[in-house]
């Protein structure tokens, strides 16, 4: 492996890492929101799936296993 594909595959990780962490904090605060930020909550949540989703279905077009990288 070389070093540009060592470093995607780092980057790669990082992100995927901060978005799991950003859904299980949004998951955390919603069980203690009130309705309002129930709602907002409920909408980045979404926005965060909808994203994993979207590196899914890339990563299987790609040819990349998404499990292999996390997803």
């Amino acid at each position: 492996m070389t070093t540009y594909e060592r470093q995607m595959e780092e980057f790669i990780q990082d992100v995927l890492i901060s978005i799991h962490a950003n859904i299980r904090d949004l998951e955390e605060k919603k069980s203690f929101a009130d309705p309002e930020e129930q709602d907002y909550i409920d909408g980045r949540l979404f926005s965060y799936i909808e994203m994993l989703a979207i590196l899914r279905a890339s990563a299987g077009d790609a040819g990349i296993d998404p499990k292999s990288i996390g997803l």
